[in-house]
C-alpha cells in the first residue's frame, strides 16, 4: 500500500509517494509560491498515482480542531498570501482520508517512527531554519491543546552587548527573532552556512538555542530532543548547545537522560526526510480511523 505525503514549509513544498515501510517511491519539490498556483501543481503531481491516504504537515499556525469551521485553514502566518487559506479543502477533492498536523509535529512523528527517537513516546523536535518551530509528542500523541505549540516564540534573555533588532514582528526577543536563519542573516549579513568559523556567531547561536531548550526541558520534560533544519547542519553547534544547556540547568535536574547529553540532544536520524516520513505516519493513522469508522 502506498501513501501520499505533502510537507509544506516556508520556502519549499515537498510531495512524495511512500510505501508503508517508509520507502520513498517518488518525490517532487517546488517553491512555496502563491497558494492557488502551488496547490494546483501539488494536485496535478498526485493525479493518477495510486495512494490510500494523504498525510499533510504544514507550516502554521494552522487550525487542527476538527469541530471548528476553520479546520484545515492556515491562520495568522507571516506568509500573507497563505493567511486563512484552506489547505485541507484542496486535497479533499481526491476523496481520500487525510491526516493533518504541523510541519514540526510531523517531523517529530517521523523521527519516532524511523529516526533518532525510534520507539520513544515523549520527544521534542526543534527545527532551526528560516524560522524556528518545535514539534512535541507526549505519550505517543502530538500535542495540540487550544491550537498547537508555537515554541519557536519562547522568550529569551538577550545576551550582554547584543543590541540587534529581533526579526520577529511580534516579539522583541524570542527564539525565532534572535536565532533563526533569518535572524542570523540580518545580524551578520551572510547566511549561517558561511559562518562556520565565526566564533561569535557559534557562541551566540548556541546560547540562544540552549535557552530555548532549557525552557522546553523544564516544562515538557521530553525524553529526547532532536534538532534539525538547515542551521543544525553545522555540527559544531551541538557540543556548544549541550554544554550551555548543562550550565543553565545548574544541576537542578538529575535524570538518566541528562547524564548522556550527547544522546539526549541529537541531530536528526532521517537524512532530512523526517517531515515526509511523519506525513506517512499521519496518513496511515487517517486511513486506520477511516476504516474503523466504516466498520462501526
Amino acid at each position: 500500500m502506498r501513501y501520499g505525503a505533502v510537507e509544506t514549509g516556508g520556502t519549499k513544498i515537498v510531495c512524495a509517494v511512500i510505501e508503508e515501510d517508509g520507502t520513498i517511491v517518488e518525490r517532487m519539490q517546488l517553491p512555496t509560491g502563491m497558494p492557488e498556483e502551488t496547490m494546483k501543481a501539488v494536485k496535478e503531481w498526485f493525479c493518477g498515482k495510486e495512494i490510500a491516504a494523504f498525510g499533510v504537515s504544514t507550516f502554521g499556525p494552522v487550525s487542527l480542531k476538527k469541530d471548528s469551521p476553520m479546520y484545515g485553514h492556515i491562520l495568522e502566518t507571516t506568509k500573507e498570501s497563505w493567511k486563512y487559506y484552506d489547505i485541507l479543502a484542496e486535497l479533499s477533492t481526491f476523496g481520500l482520508p487525510i491526516g493533518l498536523d504541523t510541519d514540526v509535529n510531523g517531523a517529530c512523528l517521523g523521527e519516532i517512527a524511523f529516526g533518532a527517537a525510534k520507539g520513544l513516546s515523549d520527544v521534542l523536535y526543534l527545527t532551526v531554519g528560516t524560522g524556528i518551530g518545535a514539534g512535541i509528542v507526549l505519550n505517543g500523541q502530538p500535542v495540540h491543546g487550544m491550537l498547537h505549540p508555537e515554541a519557536g516564540h519562547v522568550r529569551l534573555i538577550r545576551r550582554a552587548g547584543d543590541s540587534r533588532r529581533s526579526v520577529c514582528p511580534y516579539h522583541e526577543c524570542c527564539a525565532e527573532g534572535m536565532a533563526s536563519g533569518t535572524a542570523v542573516k540580518a545580524c551578520y549579513g551572510v547566511p549561517a552556512s558561511e559562518l562556520s568559523d565565526n566564533s561569535d556567531y557559534l557562541e551566540s547561536e548556541a546560547d540562544y538555542l540552549a535557552q530555548a531548550l532549557v525552557n522546553y526541558i523544564l516544562t515538557v520534560s521530553p525524553k529526547k530532543i532532536i534538532m534539525g533544519g538547515g542551521l543544525m547542519h553545522e555540527k559544531a553547534l551541538f557540543p556548544l548547545i549541550r554544554r550551555r544547556v548543562t550550565e543553565l540547568l545548574g544541576g537542578y535536574l538529575v535524570t538518566d537522560e541528562l547524564k548522556d547529553m550527547e544522546s539526549y540532544i541529537s541531530p536528526s536520524g532521517c537524512l532530512d526526510n523526517q517531515g515526509i516520513l511523519g506525513c506517512l505516519v499521519l496518513a496511515k493513522e487517517a486511513l486506520r480511523k477511516n476504516i474503523c469508522a466504516d466498520n462501526e
